[in-house]
């Protein structure tokens, strides 16, 4: 029984982790949002379980191990794993690829949320290059859905 709680806190554990290993900078562009596609599967698959506050406590998470502004990255994920959770039936009979597009919309949504934030607090100016992580978060979803679903049924989290 214990197994089953803890398989979802060291899957985002280890997302956190992916979320701030060091990387070139070349290749630190294209880092996927690993934590928002963990959370985006645990909210489709077992949605009493993870919702918009395990999203916020992962964005003080992610903030505190970044090193922004505190709340910048909980509220990006919160109103993103809100978005999901409001329509996790119907997107739970989509097909993995069109499950992908949609983690790319929600992965779009979160990186103009947090730069929207940071904009009004820093005074940055929006790139493209901002929006590269939308895409390698698709392409990484069939594979951490694959993952994670594996898992949950291995250990048989309810």
């Amino acid at each position: 029984m214990r197994k089953r709680h803890t398989a979802i806190f060291i899957s985002i554990i280890i997302a956190l982790v992916l979320q701030i290993v060091p990387l070139p900078f070349q290749v630190d562009l294209y880092r996927p949002d690993w934590v928002l596609v963990v959370l985006a599967y645990w909210t489709m698959a077992l949605p009493h379980r993870v919702n918009v506050g395990i999203a916020f406590i992962c964005g003080i998470a992610v903030d505190v191990l970044m090193g922004t502004t505190l709340g910048i990255h909980s509220f990006g994920l919160s109103i993103s794993v809100y978005v999901l959770a409001a329509n996790y039936q119907r997107l739970r009979n989509y097909s993995v690829w069109q499950q992908a597009i949609v983690i790319g919309l929600l992965s779009a949504l979160y990186h103009l949320l947090t730069f929207w934030v940071q904009h009004l607090l820093t005074d940055i100016y929006f790139q493209l290059d901002y929006l590269w992580p939308v895409l390698t978060s698709m392409v990484i979803w069939p594979w951490v859905f694959w993952l994670l679903r594996r898992t949950r049924r291995q250990l048989s989290i309810t």
